[in-house]
């Protein structure tokens, strides 16, 4: 009996063995290259059926690249950095532009108390008596005048736009669209893969966020509303209140 107990405590410490060198032996996970994004093995915007309906120029160097050129925007290299670099900065202002817009609807139902909550009709509140105050709070930003406001938006906005466009000196020669160096305090360059990624997911978000202004810009001028109390009302009763009844008796609000 003590013999057949020492055979089996041998061959499990055999089999314990065996395992730790087959979980040694396991190959690491290969970090991702970004192959689903970029090259010529990227995703394409038909997906499979992709073969033959990509500009031979559009080689998926820069990010968001599905190979869609039907205008021929893209043929010329210059043309497409320089459209790319508009978008790219269009897609950023509207990101930030789709959260302010939403945002004080939000917060306004939620109880926070507001001057004016939509969108289109807050600015107008700096031509009141007392002026404009940011989030309805005058210890912020009260603005009285649209005079100053304009000039200081016009110097603050040119001074970082110069910055970016000429590197600044924090870094000579950096990438004028995209963080670096001293210009990335959260480190979101340090990981080229990852990097690489969060690139992809700018831009795509960025091009919904503009879809999204545009409907915001549409959604006012239809129906004089903000987005949040249009879409409330469409939830409450969805078959009267939609875009085709607003399209068949259009009357600018």
């Amino acid at each position: 009996m003590a013999f057949a107990l020492a055979s089996r405590k041998a061959a499990s410490s055999v089999v314990c063995a065996a395992a730790k060198q087959t979980k040694a032996a396991k190959p690491a996970k290969v970090a991702s290259k970004g192959i689903e994004f970029y090259g010529p093995d990227r995703v394409k915007w038909l997906g499979p059926y992709s073969a033959g309906s990509t500009p031979e120029y559009l080689t998926g160097e820069f990010p968001g690249d599905y190979g869609w050129d039907t205008s021929g925007l893209s043929a010329d290299p210059a043309t497409f950095q320089r459209y790319r670099e508009l978008e790219l900065i269009h897609a950023r202002w509207a990101l930030l532009g789709a959260l302010g817009i939403v945002t004080p609807e939000l917060l306004a139902k939620n109880g926070v108390s507001f001057g004016e909550p939509v969108w289109f009709k807050a600015g107008a509140q700096i031509f009141q008596e007392g002026g404009l105050n940011y989030l309805g709070n005058p210890s912020l930003i009260h603005a009285q005048s649209i005079i100053a406001t304009l000039a200081f938006q016009v110097i603050v906005m040119g001074l970082a736009e110069g910055y970016r466009v000429n590197g600044g000196p924090a870094g000579e020669g950096l990438d004028p669209l995209y963080p670096g160096e001293a210009f990335d305090p959260l480190g979101l360059a340090d990981d080229p893969d990852s990097f690489a990624e969060l690139k992809v997911k700018e831009i795509k978000n960025g091009r919904l966020a503009m879809f999204s202004c545009f409907g915001f810009f549409v959604q006012a001028i239809v129906t004089g509303k903000g987005p949040i109390e249009n879409l409330t009302e469409h939830l409450a009763d969805p078959a009267s209140q939609n875009a085709f009844s607003f399209a068949t008796k259009f009357t600018p609000q």
